[in-house]
């Protein structure tokens, strides 16, 4: 059974990592995981700021550790009291550091926004977000701008979408979903989307049935799906399977949407393989355009 035991939280005190904060503090009771809030800045050096043309340079002072540690904890008190999670601020660049964070302390799972603070403070901004998902050593569940921010209630996860690929990613994605409605005694919907020919009608040219092959990638499709849904136990939930044609992020947001799952559960790389080809081409646009929390799974063995 999968547990977090321990859990990243980087924050940046705007809205959204609000958000992601009062989630990691539910997912860290839930689990009665340790919860380490991270924030990142530039330097705690003072830095030299040059003014206008004929100006003198003026030396401005940042935050001290101390002073960024107290807002983080009157953070943490406004989401939701947690005595014993650790608040560290730490100076360098806001993913190599958060990374870093999460692989020292073998952390089970990253809690983030998806935006954030504009400007010279910028942490999680898209850049940095995506990043996290591309480097980090465990899964990230990433946490929309428009996702209820209320630690008071349990998280659990009742309705979960699982896109597919057959990756290796997206079959630890996977494993993923079936564990987590298991312990919210829930459900899953296992999505493949069809690509090819996804935008007009199946034709004939010549000898070569396209409407045919299409039925033919179906049934490959639909007895796949069937080989990984047989041997799990269907009596703790209700397992779907759903086979669409179209644009792939598009139809996940869609059936995201029209189920009104509580969770996306997928892998972030594809078949490809390559610099985490699906994470171009469709997690990316998954995770910015989820109105629900994403988390995002590496293939086994990758770091």
């Amino acid at each position: 059974m999968i547990e977090f035991t321990r859990i990243l939280s980087p924050v940046d005190f705007s809205e959204s990592s609000t958000r992601s904060l009062a989630h990691a503090v539910a997912l860290a009771r839930w689990y009665q995981a340790q919860l380490t809030v991270l924030h990142v800045v530039p330097t705690f050096e003072p830095m030299p700021i040059r003014g206008d043309l004929g100006q003198p340079v003026h030396i401005t002072t940042p935050l001290t550790r101390e002073a960024v540690v107290a807002e983080m904890r009157r953070h943490l008190d406004v989401v939701g009291v947690l005595p014993d999670a650790m608040l560290i601020a730490q100076a360098g660049d806001a993913s190599s550091t958060i990374v870093e964070q999460a692989t020292t302390e073998r952390a089970d799972l990253i809690v983030m926004g998806t935006h954030g603070r504009r400007g010279f403070k910028r942490l999680l901004l898209g850049s940095v977000t995506e990043t996290v998902l591309r480097e980090a050593p465990c899964p990230v569940l990433t946490v929309p701008p428009h996702a209820r921010a209320d630690s008071s209630d349990v998280v659990t996860f009742k309705r979960i979408l699982c896109p597919l690929d057959f990756s290796e990613a997206a079959l630890q994605a996977f494993g993923f979903a079936l564990d987590l409605a298991r312990q919210a005694d829930g459900t899953v919907t296992l999505l493949h989307v069809l690509e090819w020919l996804a935008e007009e009608q199946p034709r004939t040219f010549g000898r070569f049935d396209l409407q045919q092959f299409r039925q033919q990638m179906i049934e490959d499709a639909e007895q796949r799906l069937h080989a990984l849904v047989e041997g799990e136990s269907q009596t703790w939930s209700a397992i779907k399977e759903v086979i669409l044609f179209g644009r792939a992020h598009r139809e996940i947001l869609r059936a995201a949407d029209a189920n009104a799952v509580d969770l996306i559960v997928m892998g972030a790389q594809g078949r490809g393989g390559v610099d985490l080809a699906l994470f171009g081409s469709t997690t990316q646009q998954v995770v910015r355009g989820a109105q629900c929390p994403v988390m995002t799974v590496r293939g086994a063995g990758r770091a």
